[in-house]
This record gives structure tokens, C-alpha cells and sequence, in this order.
């Protein structure tokens, strides 16, 4: 774990070190990929059958390369009461918060009959990956399929690996829950280029979304533009900003709640009160210990943990923007003040009592979010990433006498006679 102190005589290196620190993918990983997805488009199901033995270790053949809906809700009425209504808890505070997010067409009519605006729609499908290495999340499952349902996607396909041919029936559970249409028992960049491209068993979709290693991650990366995804994500992140009257024992567990997912996870607390951080620092190292993430979390911490002293909350916001984290806390008493000096977070939790971990399962808002400082320019997983706007124009003979002149003007600028033609023979009849 990192300490640092912006008082430091070599803090300005040290920081830019922290901020370009490279936790993601290397060159090998893409050129596999590559040769992967180049496999899958050749060979079609021989590739993914093949692939998935190699990976997951059973004969899709023999499991089965679909998982029916009748299994899927089979293990959502085998839950534990208590858990089935945590899920559907999940599931209508996510679809609730979403349906904010759906667009509105528009119009506008001139007086000269000019109109114009724009139409939404959904994509006609779109495939969500699901993990099923390290752990099982049903909480992305909802948090990727909701919105799409909410969008209107018409087909909306579930891929998710099953080593051993054993699928995670909390994942199942939450696929009922989430309105899936097809479950496919495949995995990793194979599966990703098989919705992409299609194959004789599986149709194409026209969309892409979901978490995953970093041979998914790159494989979403290659296959964009068949397909749009949502974003190619990397380790996961935190960024505590945290006063004094903070409970040390909080601000640990939160730090530890994403140092947990991964060893190339991040966590980072900016604090303007030195013994506060000496605190937290002792309150992680024993939290470590009790986790049965222990390794995991030990070795995130070590490799890529940091706290960081400043002047002030207030001097805290600059840098924060230049890390542009997937999860920002601002655990402050106005933490409101400091949120509207934030440009770059991929999500805000605001306050002592409001821990980024309830963001993951039961908030709302989506907990896909961009990491590796893209929360600079992309945002969070929203109904808008499985939609499209299509703009629309209408003239009559008056709406193209007042514009249709300067179009002409500027096509023959532009040494382009046929568009040009296009509108003057209009405006001549």
C-alpha cells in the first residue's frame, strides 16, 4: 500500500505514477483473442465446442448448449424466500430508476412546414455476458438485462461459462427474473465472437454488454462495430474521500469491498486528518484477515492500495478528476458541496451512510460502470446503450424554396453536381 502526502517534495511524481499505473490486459492477451475470434468466425459451433472444453471442461454436446427458461425459473422458486425477494427487490428499484432514463421522441414544424426531429428505438437484440469464473454475480445479471427490457429489446440472449457443465443457479434465478430469452452455457472471448458473428446454433445480436476477464474485455474491444458494447471494462475501483469523523472500521470496509473482486482491483483514500488515515490503514490490514477473500483482497491491497493526505477535502477533488474513478464516496458532512466540484467519477455515493456497496446490488442506478480513468468521456451502463435515435426530415414545396437554395449553393461548392441536381430540379417544377 501506497502512502502519500501532497506536501511531499516528490508528490507530483508519485501521484502521476498512481494515475497512469497500468492494471490491464498486455499484448499477449490481444493477439489470443485475435486468433480466437478468427477461430469462432472460421469454424462456427466446432470452434466453440471445441474452446469450451479446452476452457470448461465438458462436452456442450452432452450438457446441453442451452439452459432452458424452465430451469431458470426452476431455480428462482428454489431460492431461499429471503433471497428471492432481495432479487426482486434489486430487480424493481433497478427497472424503477431506469425508466427515468427512457428518451422522448421529438418534432419541431416551422411555419414554412419544415419539420424535423428524432424517433427511438430499441435494438432488436442484444447479448449480456456473465461471468462464472472467480464468483457469480445475479446482481450484474439484473443490472444488464433490466435496462434492456426496459429499453424494449425484443431478443435478449444471456452467455455465461459453466465450468464443469454446472451452472451457478443464482444466476439462473436472476435470468428469470430479468426477462431473458435464451441462456447459453458458453463463456470467455469464444462466446463473445459467437454473438457477434453468429453461428448455426446462435443468431447475432447487435449489442454486447456485460463484465468479464480480460479476454473478454479485449474480445468486446475487437468485435466493436459488428456490434456496439457498452464499454470495455478493467479492474474494478475505489476512491474514498473521507474526513476525520469517519468510522475507520467503515472507510476499511469500504476500501476492502472492491479490493475484494480482484488482485488488480484498486482502492484509494484521500484524507485531510493523518491520524484518521493511520487508522484506516491498521483497521484494513485487520479487516483483511477476517475475509475469505483474504488473498485476494491482501494482494489488490499491497499491489495497487494507496491513502493520500491533503490540505483539505476541497484539494482532494483535482486529483480525484485526474484518476476519474469507477466509484467515488464522498463520506463528508456536505458531501453535496464537494460533489459539484466533480467532473470525472463513473458513479457518486454521497455521505457517511451510503456505501458504494448497496450501489451494487439494491440502489438503482447501474453498477456498470467505466474504469481506467473512461469515466473522462463514457458513462455508466443506461437504456440508452440498447437504443438508437434515428432523426427524421419532412419538406413541402414552401419548406424547400426557403432552404433548398443554399443546400445547391453548397453542394456546387463542394464539387458535388448530383447533389446538387438533386434539390434544384425540385425547386424548378
Amino acid at each position: 500500500m501506497i502512502r502519500l502526502d501532497t506536501s511531499d517534495a516528490g508528490f507530483a511524481d508519485a501521484f502521476d505514477a498512481l494515475v497512469n499505473a497500468r492494471r490491464e490486459a498486455d499484448s499477449d492477451v490481444s493477439r489470443d483473442v485475435a486468433a480466437i475470434i478468427a477461430r469462432v468466425r472460421a469454424q462456427g459451433d466446432d470452434a466453440v465446442r471445441t474452446l469450451t472444453v479446452d476452457f470448461d471442461r465438458h462436452d456442450l454436446d452432452r450438457t446441453g448448449w442451452r439452459i432452458p427458461r424452465e430451469a431458470c425459473v426452476e431455480a428462482l422458486n428454489g431460492l431461499e424466500p429471503g433471497l428471492r425477494q432481495a432479487l426482486e427487490l434489486a430487480r424493481d428499484r433497478i427497472a424503477a430508476y431506469h425508466e427515468k432514463q427512457r428518451p422522448q421522441d421529438s418534432v419541431t414544424e416551422e411555419p414554412n412546414g419544415i419539420r424535423t426531429g428524432a424517433r427511438w428505438s430499441a435494438v432488436s437484440a442484444a447479448g449480456v455476458y456473465v461471468p462464472g469464473g472467480r464468483a457469480a454475480y445475479p446482481s450484474s445479471v439484473l443490472m444488464n438485462t433490466v435496462p434492456a427490457k426496459v429499453a424494449g429489446v425484443d431478443r435478449l440472449v444471456m452467455v455465461t461459462p459453466t465450468p464443469g457443465g454446472e451452472a451457478n443457479p443464482l444466476v439462473l434465478a436472476a435470468a428469470a427474473l430479468g426477462g431473458v430469452d435464451e441462456v447459453w452455457r458458453i463463456g470467455g472471448a469464444q462466446a463473445v465472437a459467437a454473438l457477434a458473428y453468429g453461428t448455426d446454433r446462435i443468431r447475432p445480436v447487435d449489442v454486447i454488454t456485460g463484465p468479464g476477464n480480460a479476454w473478454v474485455a479485449e474480445a468486446k474491444r475487437q468485435v466493436y462495430g459488428v456490434v456496439g458494447i457498452d464499454m470495455v471494462a478493467g479492474p474494478s475501483e475505489i476512491v474514498v474521500v473521507a474526513d476525520g469523523r469517519n468510522d475507520p472500521e467503515w472507510t476499511a470496509a469500504d476500501l476492502l469491498s472492491q479490493s475484494e473482486h480482484d488482485p488488480t482491483s484498486q482502492s484509494i483514500l484521500f484524507t485531510d486528518d493523518a491520524g484518521f488515515a493511520d487508522k484506516v490503514a491498521a483497521a484494513v490490514d485487520r479487516q483483511i484477515d477476517t475475509l475469505s477473500t483474504a488473498r485476494v483482497a491482501r494482494a489488490a491491497w499491497d499491489a495497487n492500495g494507496a491513502i493520500i493526505l491533503v490540505p483539505s477535502l476541497a484539494d482532494a477533488i483535482p486529483l480525484v478528476d485526474r484518476l476519474a474513478p469507477e466509484h467515488l464516496e464522498l463520506a463528508c458532512d456536505d458531501a453535496d458541496a464537494l460533489f459539484a466540484q466533480v467532473r470525472h467519477a463513473g458513479s457518486v455515493f454521497l455521505g457517511r451512510h451510503t456505501p458504494e456497496a448497496v450501489g451494487d446490488y439494491v440502489a438503482g442506478p447501474n453498477h456498470v460502470l467505466p474504469t481506467g480513468r473512461r469515466a473522462r468521456f463514457s458513462s455508466g451502463l443506461s437504456v440508452l446503450d440498447f437504443m438508437k435515435r434515428t432523426s427524421f426530415l419532412s419538406l413541402g414545396p414552401a419548406g424547400l424554396a426557403a432552404i433548398g437554395p443554399a443546400a445547391v449553393a453548397l453542394a456546387e461548392a463542394e464539387g458535388l453536381p448530383a447533389h446538387a441536381r438533386s434539390v434544384a430540379l425540385r425547386l424548378s417544377s
